[in-house]
């Protein structure tokens, strides 16, 4: 197989293009084994150009952000009054029960919907469960080995992607009082592990 050369410059415009016209994020790994599959570029380029057309978004309307699952562009979250106005439909607004369930498998995966009750206080409810599912936030990566086997929860890509994160280091961090006062919950012996 014959692979081409290209400058820096045509390096640039190309991934530039493929991450404008694509449909989801791109990895590194996915522009190698499509654009740039027969191509001669090496790792460093590709860094190197996916930095220059960063930079080159900084002073813009639109931004390059690497997220859970690849290179996006989305607007500057500064223009959203703006921006919303083009869009008729709203944003969903979701329950403070279900953000707090999402913050904990957030923080603390992998979590068992027991864990999730005992930090919170209260049963959560199947729908909770089955929305995260749904949008694609959260999945079961496999099971807890006491009795009942009940589920680990964990975020996905899509989490990430949806609140522009390239991993889960950029959630901020909780406060000091709040983190001590889930370890404690998650870590209490006399707590029995409820069964799914």
């Amino acid at each position: 197989m014959s692979t081409r050369r290209i400058s820096d410059e045509q390096l640039i415009e190309l991934l530039e293009a493929a991450i404008f016209v694509a449909p989801k994020p791109l990895t590194k790994k996915q522009l190698k084994e499509t654009v740039l599959s027969d191509i001669n570029v090496s790792s460093k380029r590709v860094n190197e150009a996916l930095e220059a057309i960063s930079a080159h978004y900084q002073t813009r309307g639109i931004r390059l952000v690497h997220v859970g699952s690849g290179y996006r562009f989305q607007a500057c979250s500064s223009l959203s009054p703006w921006l919303s106005k083009l869009f008729q439909e709203r944003a969903p607004k979701y329950s403070r029960a279900l953000m707090e369930t999402l913050s904990l498998i957030a923080y603390r995966q992998p979590i068992t919907r027991g864990e999730i009750e005992r930090v919170r206080g209260v049963n959560v409810a199947s729908n909770i469960m089955k929305t995260l599912q749904e949008r694609g936030w959260v999945k079961v990566i496999g099971h807890k080995e006491v009795p009942g086997r009940p589920a680990l929860y964990a975020t996905t890509n899509e989490f990430l992607d949806y609140f522009s994160l390239s991993g889960l280091e950029q959630l901020p961090p909780l406060p000091e009082q709040q983190q001590s006062q889930i370890d404690k919950l998650l870590h209490d012996p006399s707590v029995r592990e409820p069964s799914e």
